[in-house]
């Protein structure tokens, strides 16, 4: 079974110079990858985090577009 590391809302939001209410923002608008939920928390994948980043940090549904043809 393989780990993934997780990134809160907090950590994410230090990742990109924004603050925690801004994140939250981003993801209620489309603009950052979905997080999973687990229980009540929310987090992101910092693998898919760096991805997305590396690509040029597109919109949710772009972003979806980009991972559903590499796959």
């Amino acid at each position: 079974m393989e780990l993934t590391q997780m990134i809160d809302a907090k950590g994410l939001a230090a990742m990109l110079s924004l603050s925690k209410r801004q994140v939250f923002r981003l993801n209620s608008c489309g603009k950052i990858p979905a997080p999973i939920r687990i229980g009540g928390a929310v987090r992101w994948p910092a693998e898919e985090i760096s991805a997305w980043l590396k690509a040029g940090a597109p919109d949710r549904k772009a972003w979806n577009a980009r991972k559903e043809i590499q796959a």
